[in-house]
């Protein structure tokens, strides 16, 4: 049996499948919801990128979250909804910062619509969130703005860069550790927590969802060069040609750097030249494939796809605990 969710989960109990699929679908009609707007045009932009789909990986682990408590709980759907809502409010942003043409197949709403337009339709989608968020609860609303802090220290560590003498692989995981650790992290507590699990469990599905995070965020950087299809929503190579580091990237800038191999150097100066040409591109795709760095990058992701699984140990055997550890092997199959 499948689950709709990311990867097409698989789960092992008729019940979890039913219950689980009936939860996404609360939380599909309650992104539609949240984001009408009296004004026409409000609610097609901020509907752009709900309609265009995504695998709803953040809901996906609210929901087996909760089934370590009561999962029927008034707040599980809702806070469902707050952290996909964030998620999307991020990415309206995101592409404007990286000045993406596409987005889950379909025209990035700054392409669509300029960069105000897409900006603004973020910061409604963030005020939705809130609106939903108040009626959970003085604690989810601190949850809620912690990891938004982190998210967005996150992104301005990305945009500033390693300091003098920081380690550029370690600032990079520092970066994507609030990018998509931290909402990832929130998914398992909010599931948890609104459950009415123990607070020992709300913990173990906290520590979770922030490695698995992570691990999620290294395999869409493997994604990005090794795919030959529009596996991860976006064109393979889309990161290079934005100029975003991405962990295969700094992997071979530190063997470039450290080996001084001549291959290595040019591939690097291939890089920092101007890949809007198709051409050079490619090429940097194929050379960057075969090239250790992506398989070192494949390595990481699996270590910390391992670190979230070893987390679950504590919980008690059930479905629900076998999804959230298949969803680690999801992670680790998505990079290869």
């Amino acid at each position: 049996m499948t689950v709709v969710g990311p990867f097409g989960l698989s789960v092992r109990d008729q019940a979890l499948e039913t219950d689980v699929q009936a939860g996404l679908a609360a939380v599909e009609a309650g992104l539609l919801e949240a984001t009408k707007s009296e004004v026409p045009f409000i609610t097609e932009a901020a509907q752009h990128l709900v309609r265009a789909g995504g695998k709803r990986f953040r809901p996906l682990l609210v929901m087996l979250a909760s089934r370590f408590g009561d999962p029927y709980a008034p707040g599980i759907v809702p806070s469902a909804v707050v952290v996909e809502l964030t998620h999307l409010a991020t990415l309206y942003h995101d592409d404007v910062m990286d000045e993406a043409d596409v987005r889950r197949g379909v025209a990035s709403a700054n392409a669509r619509w300029g960069n105000s337009v897409a900006v603004l339709t973020g910061d409604f989608l963030f005020a939705r969130a809130s609106h939903i968020l108040a009626d959970l609860g003085p604690e989810a609303v601190r949850i809620q703005a912690e990891a938004f802090e982190r998210l967005v220290t996150g992104q301005i560590l990305e945009t500033a860069g390693p300091r003098d003498g920081r380690d550029p692989v370690a600032h990079y995981l520092d970066v994507i550790a609030g990018k998509t650790g931290s909402l990832i992290a929130v998914s398992g507590r909010f599931g948890a927590l609104m459950s009415g699990a123990d607070a020992s469990v709300v913990d173990i599905l906290t520590q979770y969802g922030e490695r698995l995070g992570t691990a999620f965020q290294l395999a869409d950087d493997v994604l990005d060069i090794s795919s030959d299809s529009h596996e991860s929503g976006k064109t393979p190579g889309t990161d290079l040609r934005e100029g975003i580091p991405t962990l295969p990237v700094l992997l071979l800038r530190e063997a470039a750097e450290r080996d001084g191999r001549e291959e290595d150097l040019e591939l690097v100066r291939l890089l920092d030249g101007d890949l809007t040409d198709d051409a050079r591109l490619a090429e940097v795709l194929a050379r960057l494939r075969v090239h250790p760095a992506l398989e070192q990058a494949r390595r990481d992701t699996v270590r910390y796809a391992q670190d979230a699984r070893a987390m679950l140990a504590p919980l008690p055997e059930c479905f629900a605990k076998s999804a959230l550890e298949e969803l680690c092997d999801a992670v680790v199959h998505r990079a290869g």
